[in-house]
């Protein structure tokens, strides 16, 4: 962990029994925090996380595993080829980070080997920002969008997070991985989350990324629908007058967005994303 820009080795204490300590928590450390060669110090307290970014190993796994904590971004790291963009994947972890209220950030890679258009139509009517970069360009905005806040990077295994990361962070040496030419995938290169200091900024603002290992999957076994439509507050006081349990999907009898659509005051492509990204939690997770 690192305390005032020293990195300090921590133990957990055994009052905190199972409570887990994960990337990004803010905690309270009692011992020797010289940072020295040898040094030790214990974790005695977990302060309140602010956002936990979670994920099931599926949709029926009553499971969850927290990836983070204290996150305000997340950025959804995708290739426009090699490998092919994953639209399922990505609006899993769209679902993921409006449950975790987070700001959700696509960061289209390899922009040098396809047009972004095809896929930014896709989620442009959510409103969802977005950066596009190209190997060995220019990162500028990427920059921007990571400075002053706490941002986590998830992407597929070979979409090019650890190639931005050590990008954006020069000595951090993350190991970068390749595509498997047959089976259209990457090779797991991070195997844990790390958390790294962004360079200062000219303004003198600093920012952190937590890189974490590739995906397959997002089980989203933990998402409830009332959460995911509280992230979209116009959609939201559409459906006050709902019928109590009403998901607000495709099939549901007397929904406030049907209503609001027949009445022409909703936006048709804004609540066909949404419905899409409420029927990503059913689909199978793989």
């Amino acid at each position: 962990m690192l305390i005032d820009g020293l990195t300090v080795m921590a133990m957990k204490a055994r009052p905190l029994g199972r409570k887990g300590v994960v990337v990004g928590d803010r905690v309270r450390v009692v011992g020797d925090t010289s940072g020295d060669p040898g040094s030790l110090a214990r974790i005695v307290e977990v302060t309140e996380r602010l956002t936990t970014l979670r994920r099931t190993a599926d949709d029926d796994d009553p499971v969850e595993r927290v990836i983070v904590a204290n996150a305000e971004q997340l950025v959804i790291v995708t290739a426009l080829a090699d490998p092919d963009p994953q639209p399922r994947l990505i609006d899993r972890a769209l679902v993921a980070a409006y449950d975790a209220g987070m700001q959700p950030l696509l960061c289209l890679t390899k922009s040098d080997l396809a047009d972004p258009e095809t896929l930014l139509s896709t989620y442009r009517s959510l409103g969802v920002p977005w950066v596009v970069t190209r190997r060995g360009g220019d990162l500028t905005a990427l920059r921007e969008r990571l400075t002053g806040r706490t941002s986590v990077l998830v992407g597929s295994s070979g979409v090019g997070k650890s190639t931005l990361v050590n990008a954006l962070v020069p000595d951090a040496g993350r190991d970068v991985g390749i595509v498997n030419a047959v089976t259209g995938r990457g090779r797991h290169t991070s195997t844990s989350a790390f958390m790294l200091a962004l360079p200062e900024a000219p303004d003198g603002r600093r920012g952190w990324i937590i890189d974490t290992p590739g995906i397959r999957s997002f089980g989203l076994a933990h998402v409830r629908p009332e959460r995911l439509i509280e992230a979209f507050p116009d959609l939201d006081e559409m459906t006050e007058e709902c019928p109590r349990g009403c998901t607000h999907g495709m099939e549901e009898p007397e929904c406030g967005l049907d209503e609001a659509l027949g009445a022409g005051t909703a936006d048709p492509e804004r609540v066909e994303s949404f419905r899409r990204l409420l029927a990503a939690r059913s689909e199978p997770a793989y």
